[in-house]
Formats: C-alpha cells, sequence, structure tokens
C-alpha cells in the first residue's frame, strides 16, 4: 500500500465509523515522521513564561532527531500559538490532534487552558505532557503531569516559612492572579494553614485579574497587614507579566525580604531576567529546579541551551526541566510500547523512570504525576535563585489533597485493572 493509499485508507474508516479518536490516532504507523505538538502562548500575557517552553521542545526534538529519532522515525515539531486566549487553546489542540495527527502534545502553562483543552484530549484520545506546577485535584487519562502538585511545591514553603529558619511566620497574605491555580492552591493552603493553628484573622486572601498593573494600593494593604507585629510573609500564585510591575511596586514601597517575604510559586529565572533584581534579593521561590542548582547534567544541559539558542546568557528554569523529563519520558515509553499509539503509550508510561537535571531519577506513578524533588530558593542580584532548603529526595504527589473535605478519600491510579482518577477509598467506588 502506497503512502497516498494508506492516508486515504485511514480516512474513509474514520468516516465510516464515525470516530473521531480513531481518526486521530491512526495516523503513525505507515509514515516515516513523527509529528509532535508544541502548545504554548507565543503572545499575550503568558507568552513572557510559555515562549521559552517552546524552544526547549524544539532543542529536545532536533537532539533526539540527532539520535536517529524514536523507532528509527524522524520526529517532527508542530507549533501553534494559542495566544494566551483560554478557549483558542482547545481549538488549537484539536487541530494539533486531527488535522496534523501529532502523537502527543506538550503544552499549557495555566490551569484554566489545561481545563480547556482537557475534553479535546479525551475526546480524541490523545497525550498531552502538562509541565507546569498546578492546584492538583485532578488526574486525568490521557495528561501526564510533570509540573509540582501542591505538596511538592505550595506545602513545602508554607513549611519552611513556619520554621525557625524560614522567619517562624505567623501571619499570611495569600496573593493570586482570580483563576482556578491560584483559587484551589489557597484553598488547600487555607485549611492547611488552620489545621496548623493559624487563626482565620492572620489570613489575607487576594486575587487580581490576568495583567495585572496598578499594584500600588494592593501593595500598600499588604505592608499594612503586615504591620500588626506578627512576622507576615506572601504566598505568591500572581502569573504572567502582572510579576514585573508587582515586583516593581514591592521595591518601590521598600518591602524588603528581611521585612515581608515573598515565596513565589510562577516566578523563576525567565521571570527574574525582566526585573531590576536588586530590590528583590531575598526574597524567595519555590520550585523542583533552580539553573544554579551545581550538578553535572544540568551544566550539560545549560551548555547545549545555550548551543541551541545561540544565546550564552539565556536562562533556564523549572517548566524547561519539566518538559526535559516528560519528553524524555515519552521517549522512554514509546520505545516500551515499541508503539507511538496513544494507548499503548499510556499504558507504558506508568514506572518509566529517566534522570532529571538535579542529579536523581523522576518516576512516572499510576497517578500520572512524576515524583520531584523540592527547592525553596532566595532571589539573588544576579537574577539567580540560590537554594536555601531542599527535600532529602523526591516527593510523590498528591494528586487529591489530604486537607480538603471533598478530596481528602480520593486516589488515582491509572493501572488495570482500576484505571480510574478518583477512586473512592472509603466507598470503594470510582467517581467516572
Amino acid at each position: 500500500m502506497s503512502l497516498t493509499q494508506g492516508i486515504l485508507s485511514r480516512a474513509a474508516g474514520a468516516l465510516m465509523g464515525g470516530a473521531l479518536a480513531l481518526g486521530a490516532s491512526a495516523a503513525w504507523a505507515a509514515d516515516d515522521t513523527i509529528k509532535i505538538g508544541v502548545l504554548h502562548s507565543l503572545s499575550g500575557t503568558m507568552a513572557i513564561s510559555e515562549t521559552t517552553l517552546k524552544d526547549v521542545m524544539l532543542m529536545l526534538i532536533d537532539e533526539q532527531n540527532k539520535k536517529g529519532g524514536v523507532l528509527g522515525k524522524k520526529l517532527e515539531a508542530v507549533v501553534v500559538d494559542p495566544a494566551s486566549n483560554w478557549p483558542l487553546f482547545a481549538e488549537k489542540a484539536k487541530e494539533l490532534i486531527q488535522k496534523d495527527k501529532v502523537s502527543a502534545v506538550f503544552g499549557c502553562w495555566t490551569s484554566v487552558s489545561r481545563k480547556s483543552v482537557l475534553p479535546v484530549f479525551k475526546e480524541l484520545d490523545s497525550i498531552l505532557f502538562y509541565p507546569v506546577q498546578y492546584e492538583g485535584e485532578e488526574s486525568e487519562r490521557n495528561v501526564f503531569y510533570t509540573g509540582a502538585a501542591p505538596n511538592q511545591q505550595a506545602i513545602p514553603a508554607v513549611d519552611y516559612l513556619m520554621s525557625p529558619e524560614g522567619g517562624s511566620v505567623k501571619r499570611w497574605v495569600l496573593e493570586g492572579t482570580d483563576y482556578v491555580y491560584p483559587r484551589t492552591t489557597n484553598k488547600i493552603l487555607e485549611a492547611y494553614l488552620k489545621q496548623k493553628g493559624v487563626p482565620a484573622e492572620d489570613i489575607s486572601i487576594n486575587y487580581t485579574p490576568f495583567g495585572f498593573s496598578d499594584w500600588q494600593t494592593e501593595v500598600s494593604k499588604i505592608k499594612a497587614f503586615g504591620s500588626a507585629g506578627k512576622k507576615t510573609a506572601v504566598v505568591s500564585t500572581i502569573n504572567g507579566d502582572a510579576n514585573v510591575p508587582f515586583y516593581k511596586e514591592l521595591g518601590n514601597q521598600g518591602i524588603k525580604a528581611t521585612d515581608i517575604p515573598v515565596v513565589a510559586f510562577s516566578v523563576g529565572e525567565e521571570e527574574l531576567a525582566g526585573l531590576d533584581t536588586k530590590p528583590l534579593v531575598g526574597h524567595l521561590a519555590a520550585w523542583n529546579y533552580f539553573e544554579s542548582i551545581d550538578t553535572p547534567a544540568n551544566k550539560a544541559f545549560i551548555d547545549e541551551w545555550h548551543a541551541f539558542t545561540k544565546k550564552p546568557n539565556r536562562t533556564t528554569n523549572d517548566p524547561m526541566e519539566a518538559h526535559v523529563i516528560g519528553f524524555n519520558m515519552w521517549v522512554k515509553a514509546v520505545e516500551k510500547a515499541q508503539s507511538f499509539d496513544p494507548d499503548k503509550v499510556i499504558d507504558a508510561m506508568i514506572g518509566v523512570a529517566v534522570p532529571n537535571l538535579t542529579g536523581g531519577l523522576s518516576t512516572m506513578m499510576p497517578n500520572h504525576h512524576i515524583t520531584k524533588p523540592v527547592y525553596i530558593g532566595e532571589i539573588q542580584a544576579d537574577g539567580q535563585l540560590n537554594t536555601v532548603w531542599q527535600t532529602p529526595g523526591t516527593v510523590v504527589a498528591n494528586e487529591w489533597s489530604p486537607y480538603l473535605e471533598g478530596s481528602k478519600d480520593l486516589i488515582a491510579d491509572w493501572r488495570k485493572p482500576m484505571s480510574c482518577g478518583n477512586f473512592n477509598v472509603k466507598t470503594g467506588k470510582c467517581g467516572g
């Protein structure tokens, strides 16, 4: 059968069966080129964070092709720009799967963009690798979560700040962008803080829109909240380019890390590269990777990145490492399954372990989340993050929070025969 006949045959089969999923997932076997979707915002409010993830995917695909591709087939990146427009993410995802016939998609940053594309990946039975820290409370068969769950970032950050080493913080400002990730993460953190004995009056929660820029009033409120005589910290789930004016206003109002430390979950080296970091020295970020971590694997990765981009000062960051891990896991799972078929690759992914960049191994667990170390770093004057605390090893993700009433009895296990993302251990039933 010729290539053209094969394509026509597959298209006809999909139409006769009326199954979009089959039409979307049957396109690899006879092709010499395997397409990989890259679904990251290259314009709009999230471009500050997502553009570099597109670039690292191009590097990873280029390097894999130099090794001979995967199963003897060349990889080709198909890059689209959903432009920080959440409904457009779903349209572009459908286009990648149906029109471009990609084998897997690496993409999204915000949880609202991920939520937007979930129905597409489920309906068309494709695979999404999601590389950014998120709020948990989810485990989908068609998604592999290579960013941190709350217990791999948010909870350890709060624990650190509560400790004498972190300043024995007693009062908390939970400051976030107004969408699902900050709201759910702060719901978890509020429950956790109260469980730790923090009274409600010592917790302030505030949200601002994407792209928010007029921070003078909000930062003044933070300053006032911190003047009550108790050590105060800000836990920031501010996303995208709103971070630039937020940190500038902290500097304008003279809020130093020694007064009211800010720990950020969405600010890394890429975002700091666009800021005057001198007034921010000592403020914190919690991630699972820092560019400054001194390991042979990280040094080699940074050298490869600089060579690929031809920019010797271009930074690396945590979500980039998540894509490195996710991509290498996908390659290994395809080789394990000896197939690009999503169903076979999904089954093969569980248990796959690959080196991370910080000197250990990350493993894909049955809940479709990976094991990760946790690092807390202080912002330095050069825009790098100096590690001040880390876990002794990797942490297994809690996909469902043990601190929320509606999810504390749920687990996810995508191994057969359970194959469930929200199994209730008390009732013994899958929520569907």
